[in-house]
């Protein structure tokens, strides 16, 4: 399989190629500048930058792109709309590595995480910018997409099980809590490239 890494060079984007690549896939890195990751191919194109013909050839693209400081927070939506125009009606699928306060905390939907009286508030504005970029990615039905929200504790230095529970629009609780590795989450993430499935779906990951 075919695998394009977009913003490669992140914690989650590095974790993701490695697992690809573990696998025997052949991986290709879209970093903005040099290639930090394990992939051999490398594209470094800023990804506001890549046309239909840079990713025409996979069979997946995982988008990886974060941002965290407020001036660069609508760049979740701006940069998910790019991808999306520019696989626009191709048999392409995107994987999205999304956000966990979106994740709703009840049965009817009606409430979500970052919503609840705990959320911390210093995490509201990256919650809102992500909420925006998933709201406006349900929209379309023109694209292969699949959104992988982690657990509510997505831990960058936490244990590495290679096991997780994939569940849908809730936030699950494992028996170590809400909780997902970086690692484990590329391992989900690698699965759901290679089996297929959930296309224009939010799914969720949790330690079992």
């Amino acid at each position: 399989m075919k695998i394009a890494v977009v913003a490669a060079n992140g914690k989650e984007g590095k974790l993701v190629v490695r697992e690809a690549i573990r696998r025997g896939h052949d991986v290709t890195a879209f970093v903005r500048g040099e290639n930090r990751t394990d992939a051999e191919k490398c594209v470094s194109k800023d990804l506001f930058n890549l046309t239909a013909d840079d990713l025409a050839s996979f069979d997946v693209v995982v988008d990886a792109f974060g941002a965290w400081m407020p001036e660069s927070l609508p760049q979740h939506s701006t940069s998910l709309t790019h991808l999306c125009d520019v696989l626009s009606g191709t048999d392409v699928r995107l994987l999205v590595v999304g956000g966990a306060g979106s994740l709703f905390v009840d049965p009817e939907h009606t409430t979500t995480l970052n919503q609840t009286p705990d959320f911390p508030e210093a995490f509201q504005p990256l919650a809102a910018a992500m909420q925006k970029a998933l709201d406006e990615l349900r929209a379309r039905d023109d694209v292969r997409w699949t959104y992988v929200s982690p657990a509510a504790d997505f831990q960058a230095e936490g244990e590495s099980t290679g096991t997780y529970r994939l569940g849908g629009e809730e936030l699950m609780v494992g028996s170590h809590g809400p909780v997902i590795s970086y690692e484990d989450y590329a391992v989900a993430m690698v699965d759901l490239a290679e089996q297929g499935g959930h296309e224009r779906e939010r799914v969720s990951v949790v330690r079992p």
